[in-house]
């Protein structure tokens, strides 16, 4: 037998042990620089994916005729309001006594009413009346309604019981009367106007809300992620409440335009914005007595509400049909 060297014999057994040694830490470098490249392109791809879903909703808005129309009519209402805080042909206490009731003209655009002011600049400056009432009565109603509806979802028994109790109880009160109840005790204003119409919309937020949410809490991904450990609210920041977010704000855009409308209305009844302030409302109020000399006086405030309300209305269904994937399905077939 030919001897074999001892330290052959260790050696290889070494270089074979130092080979594989290199190769698992080689493949651990690998798989760490894989796990770091795929962490890295994670929050890539999702940004992507995110990126390429908003670019689909955007394509698919654009071709909503619906959803067009409603979006450029109330951009053309942001306009108004805009412009008006800057610029108008005239004052809102600019008085022209020698040109009371004028049908339009070169100087006024839309005539003028019976204390000589001009239409077309009281127009603008209603604008931001409605807007603001919008903004604030939605804002309050969907702030709290959001709230209450969630936590309605979340407790079901006696929480939810009591809240959706609440809910139909506030139903009971009309926004002109709780505006009447205001303004029994603080006085007439925008502001109690906006507060009336703002508590009028809570109770529909909390029922539309709470709808939505106990859908979402009877799906699988929810009972799992209870399963899991996770707190009920923690299960509403997580899953719930993006799964919602399309309900919420089809509302929003549908109660925008309810609470102009409210709004318009509190204002021609004398229990919103005070005079001089102009407002679309108060301008209907105040053209009562010229309906047979001056029409137009009646007819450039309606339009103003009709064609506002209108485009909210149309935004509101527009957006339902792009959220809600049984129609837009139906729609393509």
């Amino acid at each position: 037998m030919v001897p074999v060297n001892e330290d052959l014999q260790t050696s290889a057994p070494r270089r074979d042990g130092g080979a594989g040694h290199v190769a698992e830490s080689a493949a651990g470098r690998l798989s760490e620089d894989r796990g770091a490249r795929q962490g890295e392109d994670m929050p890539q791809h999702g940004y992507v994916v995110s990126e390429a879903r908003a670019a689909g909703f955007w394509r698919r808005a654009l071709r909503h005729p619906g959803f067009v129309v409603g979006a450029l009519l109330v951009l053309a209402l942001v306009l108004m309001a805009g412009v008006s805080t800057f610029w108008t042909p005239y004052g809102p206490e600019d008085l022209d006594m020698e040109a009371v009731l004028e049908p339009s003209s070169a100087a006024h655009w839309l005539g003028t009413d019976a204390f000589g002011r001009d239409v077309a600049s009281l127009l603008l400056l209603g604008a931001q009346a409605s807007l603001l009432a919008g903004v604030i009565a939605v804002g309050i109603g969907l702030g709290t309604g959001l709230l209450l509806g969630l936590l309605a979802a979340a407790r079901p028994g006696r929480v939810q019981g009591l809240i959706m109790r609440t809910a139909d109880f506030m139903l009971a009160f009309p926004a002109i009367l709780t505006a009447i109840m205001l303004t029994a005790v603080f006085g007439a204003g925008l502001g109690n106007a906006i507060v009336a119409v703002g508590i009028y919309n809570i109770p529909s937020f909390v029922r539309i809300t709470r709808a939505a949410a106990a859908g979402v809490w009877s799906r699988e991904y929810a009972m799992a992620a209870r399963a899991c450990g996770l707190g009920p609210w923690q299960i509403t920041w997580r899953h719930v409440l993006p799964n919602i977010t399309g309900v919420i704000i089809v509302q929003a855009s549908v109660s925008f335009a309810l609470a102009i409308l409210a709004e318009a209305g509190l204002s021609f009844l004398g229990l919103g914005t005070p005079p001089p302030d102009p407002s679309w409302g108060r301008m209907l109020q105040s053209a009562q007595s010229s309906l047979t000399t001056a029409p137009y006086l009646a007819v450039w405030p309606g339009l103003a509400i009709a064609i506002t309300v209108l485009g909210f209305n149309l935004l509101g269904d527009g957006l339902r049909d792009l959220y809600d994937p049984r129609l837009r399905d139906e729609r393509h077939n």
